[in-house]
């Protein structure tokens, strides 16, 4: 790889449930040769830091409000250095913490966890959101055995998307999804993982390549347009 990628390139991605994040994050770091973390990983990596796997891990149990519910599927609910339940403020104070900690370590990948907000102010933060028709979604996800029929994996998906969408705008004051929340948006639908997987390397290759001083943005000479801000597929 000929483009001068920094050491502690920090990728994270978000996606909709079945748009094949994990797999494509998975792939990404062992191209930039990064350490990756899903949920299951950064349950395993909070031990790290003093945290029980159980704010991550326990994804069982139910819990009365519906943020409370949403934190239980997400990262599960449970003790960080003391028994007791955590407000949901305080189980996303220690998730963050531990993504922190990860991302001063060196580089890595992350899946969702709004990690992008997270390390908004890292200077090598690339953040990509992975997105794909329902229906495409629902084949993959009932295909992979998630659910028993193409409705019940519709229903999942779109399940699962809302308590994403929930989980995120609340603690980010964001819009999940959003293109210009997002330095790549890719609908996974149009390409096979390799071929997604090649374009994401081509933007942080022609990224981290330009040179420096060199302007962020260009203007269309014919029409005045700035095409500056996020890239989209």
């Amino acid at each position: 790889m000929s483009a001068k990628i920094p050491s502690d390139l920090i990728i994270v991605v978000g996606r909709q449930f079945g748009s094949g994040g994990r797999r494509i994050g998975n792939l990404l770091a062992r191209i930039f040769s990064l350490a990756y973390y899903d949920k299951e990983m950064l349950a395993e990596a909070s031990e790290q830091f003093g945290f029980s796997q159980n704010i991550f891990a326990r994804c069982d149990e139910k819990r009365p409000s519906a943020l409370r519910a949403l934190l239980t599927n997400a990262f599960g609910v449970g003790d960080a250095y003391a028994p007791g339940p955590m407000s949901d403020e305080a189980i996303y104070s220690a998730q963050s913490h531990v993504i922190r900690e990860l991302a001063s370590r060196g580089g890595c990948v992350f899946v969702g966890r709004s990690a992008d907000y997270i390390l908004r102010e890292h200077p090598h933060v690339v953040s990509i959101f992975l997105s794909s028709p329902i229906e495409q979604r629902a084949k993959a996800i009932f295909g992979r055995g998630d659910a028993p029929t193409l409705e019940k994996a519709r229903e999942l998906a779109a399940r699962c998307d809302r308590a994403r969408e929930d989980f995120y705008n609340y603690f980010t004051g964001r819009k999940w999804g959003r293109s210009d929340n997002y330095h790549l948006s890719l609908d996974t639908s149009l390409l096979n993982d390799e071929a997604a997987v090649d374009v994401i390397t081509k933007y942080i290759e022609g990224r981290f390549n330009s040179p420096v001083g060199s302007p962020d943005k260009t203007t269309d000479q014919d029409t005045g347009q700035d095409n500056g801000g996020p890239s989209e597929v």
